[in-house]
């Protein structure tokens, strides 16, 4: 069985969505990255992310609503849940780990 690709988004690339990558990369059965919208982002989103993509997580609602203006029509097909983590949390963060776990554990499996 192939592993599910996960893509996280945030804004910047800085805080959540590398959290997110870390924390579900060591888990059996998932490949992993994220991306940032803005163009000041660490990693910038690009079709190739989209393509690769089997499940994309956005932080909030505005990164779905760039997604679907810059690449519409490769979201076809595509899982796309906003998770509605504001940008409150630093790297890492104890409680931004805990909502990640809880907030992607209603939509695959989260080991324990």
């Amino acid at each position: 069985m192939k592993n599910i690709k996960i893509l996280f988004i945030c804004s910047k690339n800085k805080w959540r969505s590398p959290t997110a990558e870390k924390v579900f990369h060591q888990f059996n059965g998932y490949d992993v990255r994220s991306a940032g919208t803005e163009a000041t982002a660490r990693v910038k989103v690009t079709n190739g992310h989209i393509g690769w993509a089997d499940v994309i997580f956005v932080m909030e609602k505005k990164h779905l609503r760039r997604l679907k203006d810059r690449f519409g029509p490769l979201l076809h097909n595509k899982k796309i849940w906003n998770l509605d983590i504001p940008d409150d949390y630093g790297y890492m963060d104890e409680e931004l780990v805990e909502i990640l776990k809880a907030r992607v554990g209603e939509y695959i499996i989260v080991p324990e």
